[in-house]
């Protein structure tokens, strides 16, 4: 058998300060590829296999890869290579509603590269329902379910990963009821306009209240009237976060879930560093609106929009009347000042802008809180972060987690540089799973390459006792994987592992073994 870090036999028992340590597996695959034909059969019959002879005629390396990380990490490794092998029966008890949750923010890769850099592929969730469905054994409900970006087509989306077919296939068995949601209320194939607009059915679970109060890790951040959310209406982002009130839209079908098991993309996030499970936690969001990404104005004017010293005044200027006009021009959500505001564009593309008056596409890029002094994004992120363990169905919070969790990274096709909407796409070749999103999230970042204390989601996360996320220090993680530099990975401050290029407004700054003199880590 594979050893752990610890140097103990997987799956059996081990001492008992091990056995309350998150345990993380990295399972790397022989060749970073997708199966290429849905619904993705394994491509062998395995005993636990609930479909018979159902298999697929090519290579599988996805299944065969999440199957290896349950074993890995110890789940019913008794019954491990019997017909009754139940790996994920710690977690899933039948007749539970278990939720799947991807990260499914774009339908396309607006450069025409390739999609599953930047979105979950659906092999990963296949196979992961499947150790569902045996977990429930005939009885509950399987939803895979996500709010992806306002301008996402679900219905394109649902045509590149066939998941619609994957639902299909299971349908054909008796068993859970298996589904999918866009819980979203609305979207829009190009802007956040209210003439493009259209309206969707939305969650119907409904949508929750949450109010982390004082408790927020927004609560007392200054300049709270110049905060930005995702639409050009400002008014409800600041009013949701205002004086100690700081609330939150979240999904119903993620609130009143037994288990959520969420499945991210490895790649980097131009307002936090990295997307993972934290802030992929965006997608449980039903109202985005509400969810704070940075605030205006570089930081000598106490903002985080962009760095001090990065625009020429001619480019500042540009950058305050495009502001000016999505506050009185788009933020009233009025079709007449919506056209002014479209003509003057037009104007300014046509004359303007072609006499050279106008902000280069390379600063463009750190615009909107996209660089590492973003001090609000990670904030909201470990605000949702708190939501997704403590709140319960009705958005109270408590001390304890309110549902079961298990996370499983799709890193086959990773993506860096411009991520997370236009990255490049990286043949990282690897899936990270584990029960504590935080601990997978810190693993998987060290072998991305970064140093997870430089980016604040995490830093302040360990840092501050009052976060209760069964983590309080790296040292705590048992890291199982095969390659044995990657069980130490987070005691290596040096090695760059899987060699991610950060977003070019976190570039020299996230990057394990790179720290200046007296650089902090915070």
């Amino acid at each position: 058998m594979p050893e752990s870090i610890a140097g103990g036999k997987i799956g059996e028992p081990e001492q008992a300060r091990d056995a309350v340590r998150p345990r993380v597996g990295v399972a790397r695959l022989e060749h970073a590829v997708y199966p290429a034909f849905p619904p993705f059969h394994p491509s062998i019959p395995y005993p636990e296999y609930p479909f018979g002879t159902t298999i697929g005629k090519e290579p599988n390396l996805v299944y065969e890869s999440v199957r290896k990380l349950l074993f890995e990490l110890g789940y019913d490794s008794g019954a491990y290579e019997t017909p009754s092998w139940n790996p994920l029966s710690k977690i899933i008890n039948p007749g539970m509603c278990v939720v799947i949750k991807p990260n499914f923010v774009l339908s396309r890769h607006a450069e025409g590269k390739n999609l599953f850099a930047i979105i979950t592929h659906p092999s990963v969730l296949r196979a992961v329902m499947d150790y569902c469905w045996i977990a429930l054994k005939g009885e509950g409900q399987i939803i895979v379910a996500d709010a992806p970006q306002y301008n996402c087509n679900f219905e394109e989306l649902l045509e590149k990963t066939r998941l619609a077919e994957i639902c299909a296939f299971y349908d054909q068995h008796a068993g859970p009821t298996v589904g999918y949601r866009d819980l979203r209320g609305y979207w829009s194939a190009k802007r956040h306009f209210p003439s493009m607009k259209q309206l969707l059915p939305g969650d119907p679970m409904g949508k929750i209240k949450v109010d982390l109060g004082t408790s927020s890790a927004l609560y007392g951040k200054p300049n709270a009237d110049h905060l930005y959310g995702a639409v050009y209406d400002r008014d409800e982002t600041i009013q949701s976060h205002s004086g100690e009130r700081h609330v939150y839209e979240i999904s119903g079908t993620i609130l009143l879930a037994d288990v959520v098991i969420s499945v991210p993309k490895l790649k980097v996030h131009k307002k936090v560093g990295v997307t993972l499970n934290a802030k992929g936690l965006v997608g449980i969001a039903t109202n985005k609106n509400m969810v704070v990404h940075y605030t205006l104005g570089p930081p000598k004017e106490g903002g985080d929009q962009y760095p001090d010293g990065l625009f020429t005044r001619s480019e500042r200027f540009l950058i305050k009347t495009e502001r000016w006009m999505y506050d009185h021009l788009l933020a009233s959500k009025s079709r007449p000042l919506e056209y002014v505001h479209r003509s003057i564009y037009w104007l300014h593309n046509h004359s303007t802008r072609r006499l050279g008056l106008k902000v280069a596409e390379e600063k463009r890029k750190l615009d909107a809180g996209n660089w590492y002094g973003n001090d609000s994004a990670w904030r909201m992120t470990v605000d949702l972060l708190r939501i997704f363990y403590f709140a319960d169905a009705a958005g109270k919070l408590h001390d304890t987690p309110q549902r079961r969790l298990f996370s499983i990274v799709d890193g086959v096709i990773g993506g860096e540089g411009c991520g997370p909407l236009t990255p490049d796409p990286k043949s990282a070749g690897v899936l990270i799973a584990g029960e504590n999103p935080l601990a997978v999230d810190l693993v998987a970042t060290r072998l991305m390459g970064f140093d997870p204390l430089k980016i604040k989601i995490y830093s302040q996360v360990l840092k501050n006792r009052e976060y209760k996320f069964g983590l309080q220090g790296t040292d705590e993680i048992v890291i199982v994987a095969e390659v044995t530099e990657w069980r130490h990975c987070l005691s290596d401050k040096i090695s760059r592992f899987l060699q991610f290029k950060p977003h070019p407004g976190w570039i020299g700054r996230i990057e394990a073994g790179n720290a200046k003199e007296g650089e902090s880590h915070e």
